[in-house]
């Protein structure tokens, strides 16, 4: 039975790093896979998973209002695919969980998604939150905070190093994000970013 997997992590951990050194162990072996990544980080261009690293892919883009089932669906019955991997899938909608749980379940074609568990102003994504609720397995990618603590959260800052406190969650723009613990988190942002009832 196939299995739909998340693997998640603060800024700079190497997800699509990760994500194209699996992509490549399959192809390597003769399978087929499939490779999504959100069309709002792409800014009208094709798609494309990148790493820090330097390595890249050319990858399929996919928008709030794809049924990502029916298009996996799609290309199954072109020809066999033996894995789909996801990058940035803190763009998922729900729906779009739903969909590749479905892959899995119905299709038998694992589904590996990449991406962030939090924003910068330290809310779950939905996709994320339906992601923990319905992953059939979950892996922390661990990244560290200048204090050498396990980095967690992400502020944003803006061109004269200010950290943002306010804005778009998905922006397509490069930003300057910086990884840390909570704790340094908090101190960054400045003020407890929560407000109680």
């Amino acid at each position: 039975m196939a299995k739909l997997y998340f693997s998640y992590a603060a800024m700079n951990a190497g997800k699509s790093t990760l994500l194209l050194q699996a992509a490549y162990n399959y192809r390597e072996r003769g399978m087929r896979v499939l490779l999504f990544t959100c069309a709002a980080y792409a800014g009208g261009q094709p798609g494309v998973i990148s790493s820090r690293l330097g390595i890249s892919e050319a990858a399929e883009l996919y928008d709030d209002d794809d049924d990502l089932y029916v298009r996996i669906h799609d290309y199954a019955l072109e020809s066999k695919i033996d894995c789909v991997f996801l990058d940035e899938v803190q763009c998922l909608t729900r729906e779009h969980v739903w969909q590749l749980a479905r892959v899995a379940d119905r299709l038998n074609i694992p589904v590996m998604c990449y991406g962030l568990r939090t924003d910068f102003l330290g809310r779950p994504f939905p996709g994320a939150v339906e992601l923990l609720a319905l992953a059939d397995t979950l892996r922390e990618i661990r990244t560290i905070c200048w204090c050498g603590g396990k980095a967690t959260m992400v502020v944003r800052r803006d061109e004269s190093g200010r950290v943002q406190t306010d804005g778009n969650t998905v922006a397509p723009e490069k930003a300057d994000y910086v990884s840390l613990c909570r704790k340094h988190w908090e101190e960054a942002f400045g003020r407890w970013p929560v407000k109680g009832p």
